[in-house]
């Protein structure tokens, strides 16, 4: 049985593959938004970074769907701290599905109040993009039909671009399959597919299909 473990990776620089960052003037007779490179004082969760892995680290729960399926990955979200040290534009920049993009955007979006940037002895806004990695213990489980079926949700496969039933896809992916194979996931509403028992449908695009 997997049991899910949380591991979160949180770089924030002001320069870097991870911390592109920038700094706006707020001042409202400009025409234009000023942009700057850097500030003179980064904004502040309380706590500092150690404060902030700490309060990702006890706010994210891993998705249902994404444990099941045994989806791993990392979500790079980009959030801008506004000149009131609140979180805006809180947005995914990139997919796993199953709901870990909401799960990260929730968690961000929730942060308690920073200290806002100074730049010009003025507030300004800086945007950040933070790593949030999911991981389940155990290396190469495998994810098995059977879990899926007993499982609150109901999944369709889409297979070199045709959606199966999960029992037509049993006979092709067999009892167990490797989650490594799994290209994304996401809601699915076609009624051919309708299975109103079951609290959401999901569409499990497989790699190379």
């Amino acid at each position: 049985m997997k049991y899910p473990k949380l591991f979160f990776s949180i770089i924030i620089t002001l320069t870097g593959s991870f911390g592109i960052a920038y700094a706006q003037d707020t001042v409202k007779s400009h025409k234009t938004t000023q942009i700057f490179n850097a500030v003179e004082r980064e904004p502040i969760f309380p706590g500092g970074v150690k404060g902030f892995y700490k309060y990702i680290s006890d706010n994210l729960r891993y998705p249902d769907v994404a444990q099941l399926l045994g989806i791993e990955g990392k979500v790079l979200v980009t959030f801008v701290v506004d000149i009131d040290g609140s979180m805006a534009d809180v947005k995914p920049l990139n997919c796993l599905g199953a709901g870990c993009e909401s799960e990260a955007v929730r968690v961000i979006s929730m942060s308690p109040l920073w200290k806002p940037a100074i730049q010009n002895s003025k507030p300004v806004k800086v945007q950040y993009t933070v790593p949030i990695s999911f991981g389940l213990t155990g290396a190469n489980v495998p994810t098995y039909m059977k879990n899926l079926r007993r499982s609150n949700y109901g999944f369709v496969f889409f297979i070199k671009g045709v959606p199966y039933s999960i029992d037509d896809a049993e006979t092709m992916l067999g009892k167990s399959f490797d989650p490594a194979t799994i290209q994304t996931v996401e809601n699915y509403d076609n009624p051919k597919y309708a299975m109103p028992e079951k609290k959401a449908v999901y569409l499990v695009v497989m790699k190379n299909s």
